[in-house]
């Protein structure tokens, strides 16, 4: 559907649906399957040099099996998402740049899983996370992404959003993590209550003042799920559960449920309602 087309990070993308990396992401049948069903960008399972037999979440086959199907899926006319891991600064620089050569048009650095927390703690200081997140820049042309772990950081999100600012970071992924007692009204944005944080979406959508592009991670089963995670800041989803529950239908299905609640609530576009909620007092 025309109308939940979105561009993100600079990128045009036919829909603002998107699989979240590791569900139906890891292998090359599955991924033609998400290619041949889903007409929004792919995203591929998160990578290392050499691959990783555990953690189960990160168990890959490493990033030359993900460059190669990158670039016949490129060649398809296929938007594609690289994942990356590492256990070093010098490896997913690494990894980032074969992906960015092998045609993925966005890079997404996986620093929110424990296994980069633990080995390089890209959070742990402004220097660390700059450092790192300048090396990538000079190594590739894609849109730098950058998944956030859920919980706080010792830096805090006003400093992490400057700095992705100055970095040149055009997408930033959060937690969906809306309470989940919300009362919204999906046709005119209104939450009940008095103005509070909503979720480390809206956090940050909000610091970037228009900066960089916010994906949702999380909760995404409807929808409705996606108008909402819209409304409150971001310009893109990933759907995860839905994905291993359905299979690859999940992704059109959520995607045409969007489209249909976009038109009955009159917008011409996803674009007509990222950040649009608003607090009734």
């Amino acid at each position: 559907m025309e109308r939940t087309a979105i561009t993100l990070g600079g990128v045009a993308i036919a829909s603002s649906v998107m699989n979240a990396s590791g569900p139906h992401s890891a292998e090359r049948g599955e991924l033609y399957e998400l290619g041949a069903r889903h007409r929004g960008a792919l995203v591929f399972k998160s990578c290392n040099i050499a691959g990783l037999d555990a953690p189960d979440n990160l168990k890959n086959r490493g990033v030359a099996h993900f460059a190669a199907i990158a670039r016949d899926l490129v060649a398809r006319g296929k938007v594609i998402s690289g994942s990356v891991v590492g256990a070093s600064e010098d490896e997913i620089v690494t990894v980032a740049t074969e992906l960015d050569r092998a045609g993925a048009r966005i890079i997404e650095l996986n620093l929110a899983d424990d296994y980069v927390a633990k080995s390089v703690a890209p959070f742990a200081s402004v220097e660390r996370l700059k450092g790192l997140l300048d090396r990538v820049r000079s190594s590739v042309g894609a849109a730098i992404a950058v998944k956030l772990p859920p919980g706080p950081s010792v830096i805090g999100p006003k400093a992490i959003a400057d700095l992705f600012k100055a970095s040149g970071v055009k997408i930033v992924l959060c937690a969906n993590d809306l309470p989940k007692d919300l009362e919204i009204d999906s046709a005119t944005g209104v939450i009940k209550g008095a103005a509070r944080p909503l979720s480390q979406a809206n956090t940050f959508w909000r610091e970037a003042a228009g900066a960089f592009d916010i994906v949702a991670v999380g909760g995404i089963n409807s929808g409705r799920d996606a108008y909402i995670a819209h409304l409150t800041g971001a310009r893109a989803v990933q759907v995860g559960s839905a994905l291993i529950k359905e299979g690859a239908g999940a992704l059109g299905r959520i995607d045409r449920e969007l489209g249909e609640m976009l038109e009955a609530n009159g917008k011409a576009s996803v674009g007509d309602i990222v950040g649009q909620a608003r607090f009734e007092g």
